[in-house]
């Protein structure tokens, strides 16, 4: 019997490393992992994720790496021809909404060109694949800061009790300011859904909130809470973008990210979309991060606050995780707030070699 083969691309970042691990330790898949460290060029050396491609090669048997851009259509196509893959998990992206502005056609190219040039390259040689795609909750704009809100203490709130369990996926997408890297994550989105529908093809995308964990390799304009933690141990200065510090954010581990994705291609379903974030319960402000990080390293949080907010920035977003569960019951969170962080900070102090 030949063995279940998965391509993941950015499979040196975050969520694909974990997919990686997650799916040959756990369900014993052999990896063909596409990265680049364009992430390096994107956000420069403390972006470099060379380390983790290592790291992967070293730990994981029938691991193989390949060093290929997305955004090349002709080795996209000749590599998937090749290994026809069992499944697609495509977490490759130039992830950050800030950085989209200063380059808007590196942006659009690998977001949503290099999307297409994956499903084309599916469609021709493995349409009965699973196709799994990052996406992001930055497909909704800024159309949830018209959401009322409520002021506590620490953190803004939904007012409006329809969003009780958050953000879900009948939310609207139109008529809201995205970024341009919102705006690129929307056409590969739709493409990823329209594949599913118009061809009969495995897709889902997930809009993922804050996707966190200990091997992040987080940088100011992407990695909220991984670069906090790092601030934190440097005893650097960390930014506090508007919104009095109380924006929230929902924050999920890459580890149920990967548990919800092999979910996902053991029953796939065609054109799917899914608010994969840590919901309500993992739910943070920038003002309890600092507190909750700050009870773990024992140190005070360096900051200064900037009162313009980041364009298109979410005041309160978290996600509602009800259609998830409701399709996939078996899945659900297992990492909480408090551990993902505690895995956070050991990571960054083994690192620093603390």
């Amino acid at each position: 019997m030949t063995k279940k083969n998965l391509l993941v691309t950015g499979s040196s970042g975050l969520i694909g490393s974990e997919v990686c691990c997650y799916f040959t330790k756990e369900l014993g898949y052999a990896i063909h992992g596409i990265d680049n460290n364009q992430r390096a060029v994107f956000f420069g050396e403390q972006g470099d994720t060379r380390w983790n491609q290592e790291r992967l090669s070293r730990e994981l048997s029938g691991f193989s790496h390949h060093e290929l851009d997305i955004r090349d259509r002709r080795g996209v196509l000749d590599l998937i021809k090749e290994i026809r893959p069992t499944a697609i998990v495509h977490t490759a992206a130039q992830p950050s909404h800030d950085r989209a502005a200063a380059i808007p056609f590196d942006d659009f190219d690998t977001n949503a060109t290099g999307t297409l040039n994956l499903l084309e390259a599916a469609r021709q040689f493995c349409p009965e694949s699973p196709f799994v795609h990052m996406s992001t909750n930055k497909v909704y704009g800024d159309a949830p800061n018209r959401i009322a809100l409520v002021e506590k203490e620490t953190r803004w709130d939904y007012a409006d009790p329809t969003y009780e369990h958050g953000i879900a996926e009948t939310f609207s997408i139109d008529q809201s300011k995205h970024s341009l890297f919102g705006a690129s994550k929307v056409a590969a989105d739709v493409m990823v859904q329209e594949y599913g529908r118009y061809f009969g093809m495995p897709t889902c995308a997930l809009r993922g909130g804050c996707l966190t964990g200990p091997n992040h390799s987080g940088v100011e304009l992407h990695g909220f809470l991984s670069y906090l933690v790092k601030c934190n141990l440097e005893s650097r200065e960390y930014k506090v973008f508007g919104y009095k510090g109380k924006q929230v954010r929902d924050n999920i581990h890459s580890l149920d990210v990967a548990r919800f994705m092999a979910a996902f291609v053991d029953a796939p379903r065609s054109g799917e979309v899914y608010n994969l974030g840590g919901g309500k319960a993992n739910s943070t402000s920038i003002l309890e991060a600092f507190a909750t990080v700050e009870r773990f390293t024992g140190k005070k949080q360096v900051h200064t606050y900037v009162d313009q907010n980041r364009a298109g920035d979410h005041i309160c977003y978290y996600s509602d995780l009800r259609k998830m569960r409701e399709h996939y019951p078996s899945w659900d969170i297992t990492q909480s707030l408090e551990e993902t962080i505690r895995q956070i900070v050991a990571a960054w102090e083994n690192r620093m070699g603390a």
